[in-house]
């Protein structure tokens, strides 16, 4: 006869505190991987940020460079003037950033080359315009020209 005790299937302490603990390994893992994937598409934002203001000025140069009879450099005040009968745009340089008009371009311009007739100028009427980016912007390059006008050699 028995003595009325019953044993009961269950899971020892030993056992559980071993669950507990892959359980805990296997979240921290995962935790730890998820940090990285964050981090990785952070900076493949930045990039593809950075990449798409340089091509949003690459856009705007092309047109304004085709769009307007002259282009003049003013080296006093880092600008770039566009203009026509019509209507003038001014590209204007600082620090960090372009500002052309009322849209503003967040890019750090390494250097910057500007040419007349193929040979560089530093100032004055351009047809033609290099820029270069800074390391944090992507060592990258912009090379914009246009073809003169007739009024170009006349004003000469």
């Amino acid at each position: 006869m028995s003595n009325g005790i019953r044993k009961i299937q269950a899971f020892t302490l030993n056992e559980l505190l071993v669950v507990l603990l892959i359980t805990s390994i296997v979240i921290g893992m995962g935790f730890s991987v998820l940090q990285l994937v964050q981090r990785q598409m952070h900076g493949i934002s930045g990039v593809y940020e950075t990449q798409t203001e340089i091509n949003l000025l690459r856009q705007s140069l092309w047109i304004d460079f085709n769009s307007y009879d002259g282009v003049w450099y003013d080296a006093d005040n880092d600008e770039l003037i566009f203009g026509n009968q019509l209507q003038t745009s001014r590209y204007q340089w600082f620090e960090s950033y372009i500002v052309k008009d009322s849209d503003t371009f967040h890019l750090k311009t390494g250097t910057k080359h500007f040419y007349y007739n193929g040979l560089q100028k530093e100032y004055g009427e351009l047809d033609g315009l290099d820029l270069s980016f800074t390391e944090n912007d992507g060592n990258q390059r912009i090379m914009v020209y246009k073809t003169n006008a007739a009024s170009s050699y006349l004003n000469q």
